[in-house]
């Protein structure tokens, strides 16, 4: 999450919302959103419902739920997903952002 905060205004200037879905129940959830002041949103998924339509894997031998990344424009289309083998496994913000102006671009 880093990562995307790092670009977050790049991420705004390109009129792209950042959801962050997390496994924990809300009040751990709101604090680390709080302790980490987060600029984006944040949605707490302990029963894993979200994660469950987007197909998010959890394995327990790498520290449980897989990062997984999708670029979904505002009718709902799903223009790119990414589901991670580790937790390192996050695409490029670069990649994104790149995408997200040939996105703008076609519109």
């Amino acid at each position: 999450m880093a990562q995307l905060r790092q670009d977050y205004a790049e991420f705004v200037s390109r009129d792209a919302v950042i959801l962050v879905v997390g496994p924990e129940d809300q009040e751990p959830f709101q604090r680390y959103w709080d302790k980490e002041n987060l600029p984006f949103v944040g949605l707490p998924d302990p029963k894993h419902h979200v994660a469950d339509l987007y197909d998010q894997q959890v394995k327990l031998l790498k520290l449980g739920r897989m990062p997984a990344l999708f670029v979904i424009d505002k009718q709902g289309q799903v223009h790119f997903s990414h589901h991670g083998d580790s937790m390192r496994d996050i695409p490029a913000n670069a990649s994104i952002l790149s995408l997200l102006d040939d996105l703008n671009q076609a519109a």
